[in-house]
Formats: structure tokens, C-alpha cells, sequence
């Protein structure tokens, strides 16, 4: 369900470009479709305990802070288009997100690690992660928990990528923002002081 919501989200900006009927109001509606996908998918993981909640505090702040900067462009006449860095980030939430969906077991992340939070850093420590990666490397049999195993990891790997895209892109799109109301204003014509004659 998330993947088709995504691709049909995808679909509809790609359609709308090629037929040359992008709109104002596209623009500023399309990035708002993309945030309320991934946050609620994003919540419902740290729900389950298959993210952290460190991590999505920090993509969704970055959502609000950026959607806030384009409503105070729009109401200077300014449109802020999506920059090839969100597109990245967009899509790397994307398969980060559907990584941990579908490596879960029963909603659940599919270790253990003896009670303990899933590493942030250290993945190598997780005893199911060790066995399942040397199940794949030796040539043993690899059973379906180890492809969980290994696909949750890369989703946990994959968010760090998307924490760091986000910051970066949230840099570019403040950047962008400076930059157009700095044009903005120049382009605007200075109001004409009156004179005052004295006799």
C-alpha cells in the first residue's frame, strides 16, 4: 500500500510535467502530498519500534521547517521548487521505508539483540545480524529470518542516509529561499520619496 501510494504520488508529478500543465498551486500542494506520506508511515515505524525516534523527530522537523519556508515564499510572491536533493531524500525514504515494512515480523523488527535497542551505529554487535551474514557469506543455507535480518539492517543503514539528506537539502532549500528574496527585493522599485519645496 505505501510503495502504490508513492508511485501513484510519483506518477502524477511526472504525468503533470510531460503534459506541461504544471500549476502554482502544484507546486506548493505536491511536496505537502509527499510529507503527510512519509511522516505517517515514518510515526507508524517508530510505533512498532522498527525506527528511532531520534531520526524521524529530525526528518519531520526538517518537513515543517521547509514547509514553513515555502508558505512565508508564497506569501512574497515566491515559488520554491523542489531541488534534486529532496527528490534524492524523497526517494531514499521511499526504500528506506519500505525496507523496514517488509523486513518486520509481524509489525516487529525481526531481532532480539537480548532485549537491547537496535545499535544506531554498531550493527555488527547484533548477534542475528552476525549469524545472518555468515550464513549468506559461508554458503550455508540462508533462511527466510536472515533475509529479514539482512534487509532490516540495510533499511536502519539507509535511514542515516536519509537524516543526512534531509539536513542537506534543508541547507539548500534556506539557501535558495535567501537567495530569491534577495532578487526579489531588487527586482521590486524603490518608492519615489516626495519633495518638499522651501521657500
Amino acid at each position: 500500500m505505501f510503495l502504490g501510494a508513492a508511485l501513484t504520488d510519483y506518477l502524477d508529478g511526472r504525468l503533470a510535467r510531460s503534459r506541461g500543465q504544471v500549476t502554482r498551486l502544484g507546486q506548493l500542494l505536491d511536496p505537502i502530498a509527499d510529507k503527510l506520506l512519509i511522516s505517517a508511515a515514518l510515526i507508524s515505524l517508530v510505533e512498532n519500534q522498527l525506527a528511532p525516534a531520534w531520526a524521524v523527530v529530525i526528518i519531520i522537523g526538517r518537513e515543517f521547517a521547509v514547509t514553513g519556508l515555502r508558505s512565508i515564499a508564497a506569501v512574497e510572491g515566491v515559488v520554491i521548487s523542489a531541488s534534486k536533493m529532496g527528490k534524492f531524500k524523497m526517494l531514499a525514504q521511499v526504500v528506506t521505508v519500505a525496507l523496514l515494512i517488509v523486513s518486520s515480523v509481524g509489525g516487529q523488527p525481526p531481532v532480539a539483540n537480548f532485549g537491547k535497542p537496535f545499535p544506531a551505529i554498531e550493527f555488527w554487535s547484533v548477534p542475528e545480524l552476525r549469524m545472518a551474514w555468515q550464513h549468506l557469506v559461508a554458503g550455508g543455507p540462508t533462511t527466510g529470518n536472515d533475509w529479514q535480518v539482512l534487509l532490516y539492517t540495510a533499511g536502519r543503514a539507509m535511514l542515516w542516509l536519509v537524516v543526512i539528506s534531509a539536513c542537506t537539502s534543508m541547507y539548500g532549500y534556506f539557501s535558495s529561499f535567501y537567495r530569491a528574496m534577495v532578487n526579489h527585493k531588487e527586482a521590486q522599485p524603490e518608492p519615489q520619496k516626495a519633495q518638499v519645496r522651501t521657500t
